[in-house]
């Protein structure tokens, strides 16, 4: 595996840009297009809220054949909560795409993000659309990066290069995400692109297992939006045999696809909003990996957990308190408890003054990790986070202004 800088369009045959069409405020990037040179296999993976946004509903309509080939998306609007109107304005973006590409519109996914319950200005995104497209060059995953940000502080891209079956294939993706962040998915939109060979069908199982190691393990507040999706396409330009169930090259497609994802969505933490430590909680030694899971997002989403992080306050009661509350079996006499390498909890009960003192300095840490040894199997699960500041507070009091 070689990690190579780029994203979107570091597989053959993708194309990408982002473009202004007004819909941000100041001239900010606010349309995006991705495209394949080949139709794609597509797989997609979407939101649990039952408030599904209007362009989710196409896009999971549009991707029932397991294939597509481009993904339109803007930012600044949800294009959620806008009813009919909505479903239709999302229609006409996704047909005005594959008009201007000369496709047909099934082959085009569409998403949106931003603002909840306005309607999209679609004079806008119709004047923006034959921008986009005019736009497209193999050097413009950085511009479709940019022009889905929304809350975020950087753009979100990330590749690599394997060997998959004797040759080399490429898989690259972007993200955005910053607030609303928790499984499943985590409130968040990530485009990847792949010029592996694979049916939709496996390709939809591999991203889902991808996911549920990546994008369902990351918290930042504990909210869910109504607009999240991860999307796949496999173009199969690397020239590689197809990939098929059980395979060795199955195995080999399925590293690269789990480090994209994983990098993408640590960088999504990484970019919380108001966030000043990035937080890594592990959980030891449980009975199965989902009681693991479990308690590891109960500590992670916790908010007195999260604010003591924010203060650097080794209050390792309130992760006992947060283990207790999960729903998960425990023997509260087994846990140890760790932040980097020093043991604050033992059978339990704290270590003492010393080392509250030395975890104290972990906590002035941008980045350190916690460990909880439940002592009661052998599986485990890692979830990441964020601290809670006050600029989250006044970031979300000021999101519509």
């Amino acid at each position: 595996m070689k990690i190579v800088r780029g994203g979107i369009t570091s597989a053959k045959g993708f194309i990408a840009t982002g473009v202004s069409c007004g819909i941000k405020k100041d001239s900010r990037l606010d349309l995006a297009l991705i495209f394949s040179e080949k139709v794609s296999a597509a797989a997609g993976l979407f939101t649990t809220n039952r408030f599904i946004a209007p362009p989710l509903i196409l896009t999971k309509k549009n991707l029932k054949k397991g294939t597509g080939q481009a993904v339109i998306v803007n930012s600044g609007n949800a294009n959620a909560a806008t009813g009919s109107r909505g479903y239709e304005d999302a229609l006409e973006m996704g047909a005005l795409t594959a008009k201007e590409l000369g496709i047909d519109s099934s082959l085009v996914s569409v998403a949106s993000t931003g603002v909840i319950g306005e309607p999209l200005p679609m004079e806008k995104i119709r004047s923006g659309i034959p921008l986009v497209v005019n736009g497209l060059r193999k050097n413009g995953g950085k511009d479709a990066a940019r022009a889905i940000m929304t809350t975020d502080t950087f753009f979100k891209e990330a590749a690599v290069k394997g060997i998959v079956g004797g040759r080399e294939v490429s898989v690259g993706g972007i993200a955005k995400g910053s607030g609303m962040i928790h499984p499943n998915m985590a409130t968040m939109l990530a485009f990847i692109g792949t010029d592996a060979t694979i049916s939709g069908g496996l390709l939809k199982k591999s991203l889902r297992k991808a996911s549920d190691l990546s994008f369902n393990m990351i918290t930042v507040d504990g909210e869910t939006s109504t607009n999240d999706m991860v999307l796949c396409l496999a173009n199969g330009m690397s020239g590689a045999r197809e990939i098929r169930e059980g395979s060795r090259e199955l195995k080999e497609f399925q590293s690269l696809l789990e480090y994209v994802c994983l990098a993408l969505a640590k960088m999504i933490v990484r970019d919380g909003e108001g966030a000043t430590k990035f937080v890594t909680i592990t959980v030891d030694n449980a009975r199965n990996f989902k009681d693991a899971k479990k308690i590891a997002m109960s500590v992670g989403r916790s908010l007195l957990v999260k604010t003591a992080f924010f203060g650097e306050d080794a209050n390792w009661g309130r992760f006992m308190a947060a283990i207790g509350y999960s729903g998960v079996k425990v023997d509260e006499g087994e846990v140890d408890i760790y932040y980097d390498g020093v043991k604050i909890v033992n059978s339990g009960t704290g270590t003492g003054s010393k080392a509250d003192l030395m975890a104290s300095k972990v906590l002035k840490k941008k980045e350190f990790s916690v460990r909880i040894d439940l002592k009661a199997g052998k599986e485990k699960a890692t979830v990441w986070t964020t601290d809670l500041s006050y600029d989250y507070v006044r970031i979300n009091a000021s999101y519509r202004s």
